[in-house]
């Protein structure tokens, strides 16, 4: 499954397989994006909040959730929480409001995930857009369903290969998110090793 070109290049050198559900095996890195808008579920939101990058990655894309998934984000006094309100409340993150439930229920019921991953997959099919997703349940579901996604360390390698931050604080920020997302070990030395400047 790949992004349409230029938005994304395969690093693993092999596609990956609607029935394959090992997120190992593939890594997507995105360099460019010519939609320049991206639906975020929380789980990725979160993350890049919490490794600091995530305002770095709304002056590149047009950061889009839906407003349950705003709900889960905000409302708490973490520094995340605080970063996520502050930026929607400065347009940097548009908050989108979805109509369709009945597919939302169907997916939420058919792939058990929960109402906001659904609320957000289904706004990425109704804009024909990318999801910024990190929940395992849910990029299942984007794989059965062949519906495009990235995740945060996908955007932590973007950001330090343009430059935007030196390679040293992406390693600090790739182990916080080693600490804090659920990654495999393989993705995160693939990840690693990328970030070292390596191919």
């Amino acid at each position: 499954m790949f992004f349409p070109s230029p938005l994304s290049i395969n690093l693993g050198g092999e596609e990956l397989k609607n029935t394959s559900f090992e997120v190992d095996y593939y890594i997507t890195f995105v360099v460019y994006c010519n939609q320049m808008e991206i639906v975020f579920d929380s789980s990725t939101l979160i993350l890049l909040a919490k490794i600091e990058i995530l305002r770095t990655v709304t002056e590149d894309f047009q950061v889009t959730i839906p407003e349950r998934v705003k709900r889960e984000c905000v409302g708490k006094d973490t520094f995340d929480a605080n970063l996520i309100s502050v930026l929607i409340e400065s347009s940097g993150i548009k908050v989108v409001k979805t109509t369709k439930k009945d597919v939302i229920n169907k997916l939420s019921k058919d792939f058990k995930i929960h109402s906001g991953e659904a609320e957000a997959l289904s706004l990425a099919f109704e804009k024909k857009i990318a999801l910024a997703v990190d929940d395992l349940s849910t990029i299942k579901a984007c794989k059965i369903l062949n519906k495009h996604f990235t995740t945060a360390i996908h955007f932590l390698i973007n950001i330090t290969e343009s430059g935007k931050i030196n390679r040293q604080t992406a390693l600090v920020k790739l182990e916080k998110l080693s600490q804090c997302g659920r990654y495999s070990r393989r993705i995160i030395d693939d990840a690693l090793k990328r970030l070292k400047g390596g191919v």
